[in-house]
Protein backbone atom coordinates (compact mmCIF):
# COMPACT_ATOMS: atom_id res chain seq x y z
CA UNK A 1 0.00 0.00 0.00
CA UNK A 2 1.53 3.55 -1.23
CA UNK A 3 -0.88 5.77 0.06
CA UNK A 4 -4.22 6.15 2.48
CA UNK A 5 -7.11 9.27 1.63
CA UNK A 6 -7.73 11.29 4.54
CA UNK A 7 -10.51 13.97 4.23
CA UNK A 8 -9.72 17.54 5.32
CA UNK A 9 -11.65 20.65 4.66
CA UNK A 10 -8.58 22.40 3.98
CA UNK A 11 -5.27 21.54 2.77
CA UNK A 12 -2.91 24.24 4.12
CA UNK A 13 -4.51 23.83 7.44
CA UNK A 14 -3.44 19.97 7.12
CA UNK A 15 -0.52 20.70 5.78
CA UNK A 16 0.13 23.14 9.13
CA UNK A 17 -0.74 20.03 11.57
CA UNK A 18 0.92 17.34 9.51
CA UNK A 19 4.41 18.95 8.56
CA UNK A 20 4.22 21.81 11.45
CA UNK A 21 2.89 19.80 14.50
CA UNK A 22 3.92 16.39 13.87
CA UNK A 23 6.83 16.55 11.88
CA UNK A 24 5.97 15.02 8.52
CA UNK A 25 7.29 15.66 5.33
CA UNK A 26 5.52 17.57 2.30
CA UNK A 27 6.16 15.02 -0.45
CA UNK A 28 3.65 16.09 -3.29
CA UNK A 29 1.51 19.42 -3.52
CA UNK A 30 0.70 19.80 -7.30
CA UNK A 31 -2.39 21.77 -8.17
CA UNK A 32 -4.49 19.69 -10.83
CA UNK A 33 -7.49 21.82 -10.83
CA UNK A 34 -8.90 25.39 -9.46
CA UNK A 35 -9.68 23.77 -6.62
CA UNK A 36 -8.09 20.36 -5.91
CA UNK A 37 -4.77 19.60 -5.21
CA UNK A 38 -2.83 16.45 -4.97
CA UNK A 39 -0.98 16.58 -1.70
CA UNK A 40 1.00 14.10 -0.11
CA UNK A 41 2.41 14.29 3.69
CA UNK A 42 4.35 10.98 5.58
CA UNK A 43 6.67 10.67 8.59
CA UNK A 44 10.47 11.13 7.38
CA UNK A 45 11.49 7.65 5.77
CA UNK A 46 8.47 5.80 5.46
CA UNK A 47 7.40 4.50 2.36
CA UNK A 48 3.76 5.29 2.13
CA UNK A 49 1.94 8.36 2.90
CA UNK A 50 -1.44 10.03 3.42
CA UNK A 51 -3.15 11.91 0.61
CA UNK A 52 -4.81 14.77 2.12
CA UNK A 53 -8.25 14.80 0.05
CA UNK A 54 -9.81 17.70 0.83
CA UNK A 55 -13.98 17.05 1.12
CA UNK A 56 -15.65 18.50 -2.04
CA UNK A 57 -18.90 17.36 -1.29
CA UNK A 58 -21.96 17.27 1.74
CA UNK A 59 -21.21 13.19 2.23
CA UNK A 60 -17.52 13.76 2.27
CA UNK A 61 -17.75 17.00 5.14
CA UNK A 62 -19.75 14.20 7.33
CA UNK A 63 -17.26 11.74 7.03
CA UNK A 64 -14.41 14.54 8.16
CA UNK A 65 -13.16 13.03 11.48
CA UNK A 66 -15.14 10.10 11.42
CA UNK A 67 -13.69 7.92 8.38
CA UNK A 68 -13.43 4.86 11.28
CA UNK A 69 -16.65 5.48 12.99
CA UNK A 70 -14.96 6.32 16.50
CA UNK A 71 -12.39 3.83 16.32
CA UNK A 72 -8.60 4.58 16.18
CA UNK A 73 -8.05 4.91 12.32
CA UNK A 74 -4.04 5.41 12.03
CA UNK A 75 -1.08 4.07 13.49
CA UNK A 76 2.59 6.37 14.32
CA UNK A 77 5.43 4.20 15.12
CA UNK A 78 8.42 5.74 16.89
CA UNK A 79 11.74 4.50 18.25
CA UNK A 80 11.58 6.78 21.22
CA UNK A 81 8.15 7.31 22.53
CA UNK A 82 9.17 9.83 25.05
CA UNK A 83 10.64 12.33 22.96
CA UNK A 84 7.99 12.21 20.32
CA UNK A 85 5.16 12.38 23.06
CA UNK A 86 6.88 15.41 25.09
CA UNK A 87 7.65 17.44 21.24
CA UNK A 88 3.83 16.52 20.20
CA UNK A 89 2.28 17.97 23.40
CA UNK A 90 4.97 20.47 22.93
CA UNK A 91 3.34 21.61 19.50
CA UNK A 92 -0.08 21.25 20.48
CA UNK A 93 -1.19 17.79 19.78
CA UNK A 94 -3.89 16.60 22.12
CA UNK A 95 -4.03 13.28 23.55
CA UNK A 96 -7.20 11.71 24.88
CA UNK A 97 -5.03 9.36 27.27
CA UNK A 98 -2.14 9.00 29.50
CA UNK A 99 0.81 6.51 27.94
CA UNK A 100 0.01 3.12 29.17
CA UNK A 101 1.97 0.00 28.57
CA UNK A 102 0.39 -2.85 26.73
CA UNK A 103 1.78 -6.27 25.39
CA UNK A 104 2.73 -4.92 22.04
CA UNK A 105 3.81 -1.57 23.44
CA UNK A 106 3.95 1.98 24.83
CA UNK A 107 0.91 3.67 23.38
CA UNK A 108 -1.19 6.59 23.34
CA UNK A 109 -3.69 7.82 21.79
CA UNK A 110 -4.11 11.36 20.25
CA UNK A 111 -6.53 13.39 17.54
CA UNK A 112 -5.64 15.10 14.55
CA UNK A 113 -7.38 18.44 14.10
CA UNK A 114 -10.62 16.80 12.76
CA UNK A 115 -10.89 14.51 15.29
CA UNK A 116 -9.41 11.57 13.45
CA UNK A 117 -7.91 9.25 16.52
CA UNK A 118 -3.77 8.11 15.87
CA UNK A 119 -2.46 5.88 17.96
CA UNK A 120 1.62 6.99 18.72
CA UNK A 121 3.17 3.38 19.46
CA UNK A 122 6.44 2.20 20.26
CA UNK A 123 6.02 -1.47 19.43
CA UNK A 124 8.10 -4.17 21.52
CA UNK A 125 11.11 -5.60 20.02
CA UNK A 126 11.70 -8.96 19.71
CA UNK A 127 14.54 -9.08 22.62
CA UNK A 128 13.81 -5.70 24.32
CA UNK A 129 11.42 -3.49 26.11
CA UNK A 130 8.96 -1.08 24.07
Amino acid sequence: MSLTALLVDDYDDAIAFYVGSLGFELREDIVVAEAKRWVVVAPPGAASGLLLARAVDDRQRRAIGDQAGGRVFLFLETDDFARDYEGYIDRGVRFTEPPRHEPYGTVAVFEDPYGNRWDLIQPVREGGPA
